[in-house]
């Protein structure tokens, strides 16, 4: 395919607006041009697609929250496990994520570290690996959810800043409950070296949320869940992320981990501008059902749900336009206000708001062509076509 190639005819999502007729311009992997049908001009040696007008361009989607999916999983240790990922999640229109560790051992946390400090240094084509997210071990046992509680660590700034070295400085995002001995210094630490301090896996109650923000906490990781819960005299975690905007929450919206009702309480809470979809997957999506392994757990995955032994919720199998479906099904919100929470706000929160999460020239052209149902047809990650559906094969 050539590396000049024009988008035209279908919808496409900016920043407020749906763009009817429109036409993207892409050049050597970037956006070069955007505009509308009327205003088109062919010059150089673009190649043309024309694309049926019911279908929208909406930039790639950025999964800031991923242990795994077909069979993979990070805490695997290997290039292939990345390499599966960064493959298959552009069929669900994710161009780019964190590759996300969970509670272990410390030497299997660190050989997972290494792995994609490794991976990093690839040339690959696909979803394009940001960074890493460490869930855990900094959690407190009383909120681990799936995590393993014999792997649990107090927050410590030492073992933090080794980690870091092993990973190539790619640790982009840390969830660690601040409550904890050593919890507040790891914020402060974070905040300090430009790492997102996510508040997580968390019995804080209100007060230690206030100090943690002001320390520098800027996240809440798959929020509702892993946490303490609000009550009207003690908002706890979860009343402390809705009471400050300063905060990004993350949402798996899949109707399981958070009750839809909850889910459009918090979308007329917080705003589109500050919730931030992820689908916290495991090994199991785009699987059959089965049982798999979490974390060193069994896990049981049937009727799109994956659990501990002990009933606990082990990760999701969500797609990532399946969560923007839901989210649009729950809260009846736009499509410009669905690509805010899954592209705009993680790019922003991740610092490659200059390369990512719009469609704007200059930006890398990641591109998904969905359908009204958010059904995936097309992706492009840096404007290599890495999924098409059967239908449109012959599109480019």
């Amino acid at each position: 395919m050539t590396n000049n190639f024009v988008l035209m005819g279908m919808k496409a999502i900016l920043d407020k607006t749906v763009m009817e007729d429109s036409y993207i311009k892409i050049s050597d992997g970037k956006i070069t041009e955007v505009g509308m049908m009327n205003e088109y001009q062919k010059n150089g040696d673009f190649k043309e697609v024309r694309l049926p007008s019911k279908l929208f361009a909406s930039p790639g989607f950025i999964d800031i929250h991923i242990h795994g999916l077909n069979g993979s999983d990070v805490m695997d240790a290997s290039s292939k496990a990345i390499e599966n990922m960064t493959v298959t999640l552009p069929q669900e229109g994710t161009t780019s994520f964190l590759a996300t560790t969970i509670t272990q051992d410390p030497v299997e946390i660190e050989a997972a570290l290494q792995n994609v400090n490794q991976y990093s240094k690839t040339i690959a084509n696909g979803s394009e690996l940001l960074g890493i997210h460490l869930e855990g071990p900094f959690i407190s046992p009383k909120r681990a959810g799936a995590q393993p509680v014999a792997h649990i660590m107090e927050p410590d700034k030492n073992t933090f800043m080794k980690w870091q070295e092993i990973s190539g400085n790619l640790i982009k995002v840390v969830t660690l409950a601040p409550e904890e001995r050593g919890g507040i210094q790891l914020v402060r630490h974070l905040n300090d070296t430009g790492v997102i301090a996510s508040i997580g896996h968390s019995d804080a109650l209100y007060p230690v949320m206030e100090e943690a923000i002001q320390a520098g906490a800027a996240h809440v990781t798959h929020f509702y869940n892993g946490m303490r819960g609000i009550h009207h005299r003690e908002p706890g975690v979860v009343g402390g992320g809705l009471a400050h905007e300063e905060l990004f929450v993350e949402l798996i919206a899949d109707g399981i981990h958070v009750h839809p009702a909850v889910i459009k309480a918090t979308y007329h809470t917080k705003g589109a501008d500050r919730i931030i979809l992820i689908t916290d997957s495991m090994r199991a999506k785009w699987l059959e059902d089965g049982e798999y392994d979490l974390g060193g757990q069994k896990v049981t995955v049937s009727d799109n749900t994956a659990l501990l032994e002990d009933g606990t919720l082990a990760g999701s199998l969500l797609k990532m336009n399946e969560a923007l479906r839901n989210m649009k099904h729950f809260t009846n919100c736009s499509l410009p206000e669905l690509v805010q929470m899954a592209s705009a706000n993680p790019a922003r929160q991740l610092n490659v708001w200059d390369r990512k999460g719009s469609i704007h020239v200059g930006k890398d052209a990641d591109i998904v062509i969905l359908d009204e149902q958010l059904n995936v047809h097309l992706t492009l990650c840096k404007g290599v076509v890495t999924y098409r559906n059967e239908v449109e094969k012959e599109w480019i």
